[in-house]
């Protein structure tokens, strides 16, 4: 059974960094993209990052490109988010998700992921 496990949310004020990590068990990084997605109040969860599996290719929202850094720990099993440059607009409850053989090439939608965390709070005060 493949598991997810998020941790590293808090509070943070603009222009900060938080490292979000996201711990699993039950997959082999080889044969799954990894995504991390993020939902605000009131809105639609929405996706932030993507890293294959394949071939370690990473993609990015336009709003967060340049500011979020996706990357991998294969000894850990272990796939982290580098947010740097945190913005107001960043607050949501940050979920990563796996999805199996998936070759993204982009940010593949929410309904393409089987597996997910429960999610962290992130929080940027202005």
């Amino acid at each position: 059974e493949v598991q997810l496990v998020e941790s590293g949310g808090g509070l943070v004020q603009a222009g900060g960094s938080l490292r979000l990590s996201c711990a699993t068990s039950g997959l082999t990084f080889d044969d799954y993209a990894i995504g991390w997605f993020r939902q605000a109040p009131g809105k639609e969860r929405e996706g932030v990052s993507c890293i294959s599996g394949r071939d370690g290719m990473t993609y990015y929202a336009g709003s967060v490109k340049g500011r979020f850094t996706v990357s991998t720990d294969n000894a850990k099993n272990t796939v982290y988010l580098q947010m740097n440059s945190l913005k107001p607009e960043d607050t949501a409850v940050y979920s990563c998700a796996a999805s199996y053989n998936l070759d993204p090439r982009g940010l593949p939608g929410e309904l393409y992921y089987r597996s997910w965390g429960e999610g962290t709070q992130v929080t940027v005060s202005s």
